[in-house]
């Protein structure tokens, strides 16, 4: 019998502006550098929306509007299983600041495919284009 993977519960932030949305790449110790949406994990008894104006705070240095859950992605590493909520954010303040990221991006449709994403992620680009284009 297969062994069961721990579930890991995270965000994903799609902070979306003027038809484009804001990708990071991750440091170079961390994921080899791919890249991602901005987010983290949800604490014990956090909402994914609470946490994602959490970690977007702790990540970007910026504040957050949350609104509607674009997907849910499923996806199992080598040693865990994510389970990762991408929500559509609205930036309500601040600059962005990459307070663990080496570098932001903010894509248009047609770019999406211009960054090397980490595996989860890629899961999130067919949505996320047709969110764009209605931009």
């Amino acid at each position: 019998m297969a062994e069961q993977l721990k579930t890991v519960e995270v965000v994903a932030g799609l902070v979306i502006k003027g038809g484009r949305v804001l990708a990071t790449q991750c440091a170079p110790h961390k994921h080899g550098g791919g890249w991602e949406f901005p987010g983290g994990k949800l604490e014990p008894g956090e909402r994914p929306q609470e946490a994602v104006v959490r970690e977007l705070a702790e990540e970007l240095d910026v504040c957050v509007e949350p609104g509607e859950l674009l997907c849910t992605v499923e996806w199992d590493y080598p040693t865990f299983h994510l389970r990762m909520f991408c929500l559509e954010c609205r930036l309500v303040s601040g600059t962005i600041r990459l307070r663990e990221h080496a570098d932001a991006r903010w894509l248009c449709a047609d770019e999406l495919d211009s960054v090397d994403w980490l595996p989860a992620d890629v899961e999130v680009l067919a949505a996320l284009e047709r969110r764009l284009r209605r931009s």
